[in-house]
């Protein structure tokens, strides 16, 4: 069965979203989609595109995370035959394939200063100029970018070009976690699991009992809308009894008495209190930058005295390794790391 891209749901935060979308998709203006993980970012890059005049154009997605520095300004600009080693023949990047229709790229906070010095300029004159080649060519591509990192921010300490930020945030649509979305996780969750037991083949849809319900929406959900729908189908198509209703679901798939030795948390890190905060907290007059500052400096300790193994360093933070990473990039310390 086909999985469908769709965009539901019916809080205010979200609808406002969608509509914003919406408004802007006409346009032939950069917009910049925020949002943390899962909460459908390249959802509202699709709409953007399906809505505009641009709409039998291709719509070329590049996360910008996926290739290594070294490759992501000749994916993103292309390259001739001969320009470095491996390049047997000429490419065309991503901007070139993108012509006349949309560019979205995914994880934009990844890029680097030469590749975000090289967007600025494709942005401003709708030139770009392949790796090894000596002539510029002329695009016209509408940009959509998204990302889950604090780029006003980035660009405050360095590690963001202010005026690239200026030229993509013409628009800024920035997605509601699904845990701010009232009633929605209900709505979804439906969703996913009537789709599942269609695949499934199942004659009805038994729906869930309430404990199951009651848990699905007093979850976290730090994967947003990604992670439900992975807790409900794996919930539909482990459940062997369809004309019941579903009455068991599990969140952490990795969850097992036998899990290997090396991925169990170590003891350090299980229920530990936090350690109280000491300063001088009469003087604190800006709460989001204390905590920052109070956040860095306890990954940089843990950084120090685990000689920078980020694995050892996220297993005495309580921390994923994925969490880690991001909060390295976060606070500039991914070069210490």
């Amino acid at each position: 069965m086909e999985r469908a891209t769709h965009l539901i749901g019916q809080a205010g935060p979200f609808l406002d979203a969608v509509e914003r979308a919406s408004r802007a998709a006409p346009l032939r203006r950069p917009v910049l989609v925020v949002g943390e993980r899962g909460t459908g970012k390249e959802l509202i890059a699709e709409r953007l595109h399906h809505l505009s005049s641009r709409w039998q154009e291709p719509l070329v997605t590049m996360n910008c995370a996926a290739l290594p520095e070294t490759l992501i300004e000749a994916e993103l600009f292309g390259h001739e035959a001969g320009a470095f080693t491996g390049a047997s023949r000429a490419r065309a990047g991503r901007f070139e394939e993108a012509d006349r229709g949309t560019l979205f790229l995914d994880e934009l906070g990844t890029l680097s200063m030469a590749a975000q010095e090289r967007l600025l300029r494709v942005i401003e004159y709708g030139e770009v100029t392949r790796i090894g080649a000596s002539r510029a060519n002329h695009v016209d591509v509408r940009i959509v970018a998204a990302t889950n990192e604090d780029l006003p921010r980035m660009a405050a300490t360095g590690r963001f070009r202010p005026d690239l930020l200026d030229r993509l945030s013409f628009e800024v649509i920035t997605l509601p976690p699904l845990r701010v979305r009232e009633g929605d996780i209900a709505v979804l969750a439906e969703h996913f699991g009537r789709r599942m037991a269609a695949e499934l083949a199942w004659d009805t849809w038994p729906g869930f009992a309430p404990e199951v319900s009651t848990a699905l929406e007093t979850h976290r959900w730090p994967g947003n809308v990604r992670e439900l729908r992975n807790v409900v189908e794996r919930a539909v198509y482990r459940w062997d009894s369809p004309a019941r209703a579903i009455a068991d679901v599990q969140f952490d798939p990795f969850d097992s008495p036998w899990k290997p030795q090396g991925m169990a948390p170590e003891p350090a890190s299980i229920a530990q209190p936090a350690p109280p905060v000491r300063g001088d907290l009469d003087g604190v007059t800006d709460l989001r930058a204390a905590v920052d500052t109070h956040e860095r400096a306890i990954i940089d300790h843990h950084l120090t005295k685990n000689r920078f193994n980020q694995r050892q360093t996220a297993k005495a933070l309580g921390l994923s390794y994925d969490q880690l990473r991001h909060a390295l990039r976060r606070h500039g310390l991914i070069d210490r790391a």
